[in-house]
């Protein structure tokens, strides 16, 4: 857990909307407003994948909200957000990002475990690109199993997982360590936290089980880009 929190906190402070979703341009101002807008769409596309569709009532958990990208969004849906990363840095510019919203408990996580949450209160776990960056696919079964401890009966979860261990052993360019050296690029892309790892759907379904989940649907098997739909029985 330490050096995931040290490496995260270290790119919260190199930039930190680019290591959120870096689709944007490396340390460009501009692309701010393109960064809030995508995290918009990258909500809708995962819970439409899997068919959930959040209530004004709901409790919400995001699990890795960074800087409250899909956090504004859900806060704007859902009655009440536990939002849970585990870099510090990542959660005070999200304070000061998302200063408006009186719905959001910001809680700083433990790396592996849902800690800061009690059991059963969440009508609903949400995650978005965060487990393919987890370097150990145990602790990402980890988190599924405490998933199903934070869900209520009949509560539901949408989560990203890798599904491609190929993507997580490719290798930085060479040219590209060499500019990040200089700061013309992102460092830590060699990283174990950023290169990540993948999960077999055969594990992920017995961790549900271990939780009280069943996997009700899966979208994308075999990619970088897998979506379950979890539901506490």
């Amino acid at each position: 857990m330490t050096g995931m929190r040290e490496f995260w906190d270290e790119r919260a402070r190199e930039d930190a909307f680019y290591f959120v979703d870096n689709r944007i341009r490396y340390k460009d101002p501009a692309e701010e407003e393109r960064f809030w807008e995508m995290g918009r769409s990258d909500l809708d596309k995962l819970l439409g994948a899997v068919d959930i569709g959040l209530e004004p009532e709901w409790v919400v958990v995001e699990i890795g909200c960074g800087v409250g990208r899909l956090t504004r969004v859900v806060a704007e849906r859902a009655g009440a957000v536990k939002a849970l990363d585990v870099s510090a840095e990542m959660l005070s510019i999200a304070q000061n990002e998302n200063t408006t919203l009186a719905n959001v408990e910001w809680i700083l996580g433990d790396g592996v475990s849902l800690a800061g949450v009690d059991d059963g209160v969440a009508d609903a776990v949400v995650s978005h690109v965060v487990f393919q960056h987890i370097p150990d696919p145990q602790i990402t079964l980890g988190y599924i199993r405490e998933v199903g401890r934070v869900l209520r009966s009949g509560g539901v979860a949408a989560l990203h997982l890798s599904n491609d261990k190929q993507v997580h052993e490719q290798k930085q360019p060479l040219g590209e360590r060499m500019r990040s050296l200089v700061g013309r690029a992102p460092k830590g892309q060699a990283h174990e936290a950023w290169t990540g790892s993948a999960v077999e759907l055969d594990d992920v379904r017995a961790a549900a089980a271990d939780g009280g989940m069943a996997v009700e649907k899966v979208v994308g098997e075999g990619t970088q880009y897998m979506v379950v739909r979890l539901r506490r029985e």
